[in-house]
């Protein structure tokens, strides 16, 4: 089983933000997350792990440059058919709210028992936060048409945590090396159940 990791958006370049908007308020301390940045951090961290528990992967996108949807999706589904793979996304959640979502592509797909898996790995590490979800269909997972949901050709979730202008989440877990590294560690422990219970 090979993991494709999408860190979202654009990261920093000479310490110019690639991504508009994309960004946490700036705290009164003065400081802002920019959730490339965020997001690339977890992809380091999950490659890390995997790279000593000898789990392949592949980074779908190592730039720091915002790569386009469709290049994304391209590159990962170059993979699909060679060996047995899902795509992974990781952000940080924007809007007003609290705790981790994980998105899937509409309908019952065989993304869908892999959300489940991230669901449960995020409740194990964060009990006390909330995991926000949609039962209407079954499971956990909420479903949108987001591009690399849709367009990719093997299962595909989308992870949101936490979010990025609640000033309590943003400064303790997102900017945290602790919160950083508790993120890591749920998807880490995901994967790993992905491969032992689905692949």
């Amino acid at each position: 089983m090979i993991v494709l990791l999408d860190n979202g958006h654009g990261g920093l370049i000479a310490g110019e933000y690639q991504t508009p908007g994309k960004r946490s308020p700036v705290w009164e301390d003065g400081s802002q997350l920019f959730e490339g940045e965020f997001n690339r951090a977890i992809v380091s961290g999950i490659v890390q792990q995997l790279t000593r528990e000898t789990i392949p992967y592949v980074v779908i996108t190592p730039e720091y440059r915002d790569v386009t949807l469709e290049t994304r999706v391209k590159r990962a589904n170059r993979y699909f058919g060679d060996e047995p793979c899902f795509f992974l996304s990781i952000h940080a959640n924007a809007g007003g709210g609290r705790g981790f979502e994980v998105f899937t592509s509409p309908g019952d797909t065989l993304s869908d028992p892999i959300a489940t898996i991230v669901g449960e790995e995020y409740q194990q590490v964060f009990p006390e936060r909330p995991l926000r979800t949609d039962y209407r269909d079954g499971d956990l997972d909420k479903e949108r048409r987001f591009y690399v949901l849709t367009r990719t050709r093997m299962p595909a979730v989308l992870t949101e945590n936490f979010f990025m202008d609640n000033e309590e989440e943003c400064r303790t877990i997102l900017m945290s090396e602790e919160g950083r590294q508790r993120i890591v560690d749920y998807h880490v422990n995901a994967i790993r159940r992905v491969r032992d219970e689905l692949f």
